[in-house]
């Protein structure tokens, strides 16, 4: 597995890394014993930049990280995330929490969880508008100098937002999302980024999974899929980015790749300082996305690809409710 560099500090992962989210909740119903196999055939194939969050089970998506990789951390670099509040009562209900003290407390849960001694890359999982941002990033700067967290980040973040982290302590990495129907960062995100030195997470790479032109019916999806909740997997909007995935297969078929490793090839041809984090709970799918890292797109199939999915071209919003997306 080729490796890249994330931000100027020296954060080096491997170039695609494997998002955790999908084994414990949101997509379909979980299977423990395939995730962790999945994890473990991750690293083996040299995918050893893994990410998690609090937020995902709740609690249950670290624990579960954990376990797989207790006998081989130093193999791995491990990113998770806080800021995300859930209420156990009702856990569709979102809060953000960006205070210093919360900062402390929810460091120690996730070490505790993931049963590690440090966590490489710590992330603020939502920027949180009652709580300055200076105020956040400083006591996550505490982390560092205290040696529980390598480097820090954010997900999800506007540029003047960035640009304030940044002056406090060094960001190392931004996560967005980015693929063929999430195009944004392009605009304003990534040029940002690449002035400060800071690196690029490309989370839903495959855009939840519709890239892959695996789903062709919103029948495809579980009942208790968060999918079918997103704007873009329902109505008109899903008849319109299945048009967009037909263009995306055409160019796949007369490559002989999937449709899924094409958009994870884009993704990757985008930048060295761009690092997909597909998710997955099944080997199979595993180790169809990591062969994506060697597919080599010409000038000629990045120009067709551009045409195929432009900036602004999947139908719908990313999330039902966009208000908790710093912008």
């Amino acid at each position: 597995m080729k490796q890249r560099k994330l931000g100027s500090q020296g954060l080096v992962v491997s170039a695609e890394g494997l998002g955790c989210m999908g084994m414990s909740e949101f997509y379909g119903t979980p299977d423990e014993a395939e995730a962790i196999a999945t994890i473990h055939r991750a690293l083996e194939l040299g995918v050893t930049f893994l990410d998690t969050s609090d937020i995902y089970g709740p609690h249950t998506n670290e624990r579960l990280v954990g376990r797989a990789i207790a006998d081989r951390r130093d193999g791995v670099q491990l990113a998770t995330k806080f800021g995300i509040v859930r209420d156990p009562d009702n856990p569709r209900a979102r809060g953000v929490n960006g205070r210093p003290e919360y900062v402390r407390s929810a460091v120690e849960g996730s070490l505790q969880r993931l049963g590690v001694d440090h966590i490489d890359l710590y992330y603020q999982h939502r920027v949180d508008p009652d709580t300055p941002i200076e105020e956040t990033v400083g006591a996550m700067a505490e982390l560092v100098q205290a040696g529980t967290v390598r480097y820090i980040g954010l997900s999800e973040a506007a540029p003047e937002t960035i640009r304030r982290a940044h002056a406090v302590h060094p960001i190392t990495a931004v996560q967005t999302e980015y693929s063929l129907w999430s195009r944004d960062p392009e605009e304003e995100i990534l040029p940002t980024l690449r002035e400060l030195g800071i690196g690029f997470v490309a989370y839903s790479p495959l855009g939840r999974g519709f890239l892959t032109g695996q789903i062709r019916t919103p029948d495809d999806l579980e009942e208790g899929d968060f999918r079918r909740h997103n704007p873009r997997f329902q109505g008109e909007n899903f008849q319109r980015n299945l048009d967009l995935v037909a263009r995306v297969e055409e160019i796949a078929r007369e490559k002989g790749v999937t449709a899924g490793q094409l958009a994870l090839a884009w993704v990757l041809a985008q930048g060295e300082d761009i690092v997909p984090i597909p998710g997955t709970k099944r080997r199979r799918y595993l180790e169809e996305n990591v062969a994506a890292v060697e597919i080599v797109l010409s000038d000629d199939d990045l120009a067709r690809l551009d045409a195929a999915a432009p900036r602004g071209a999947a139908a719908g919003d990313r999330y039902p409710d966009m208000s908790g997306v710093d912008r």
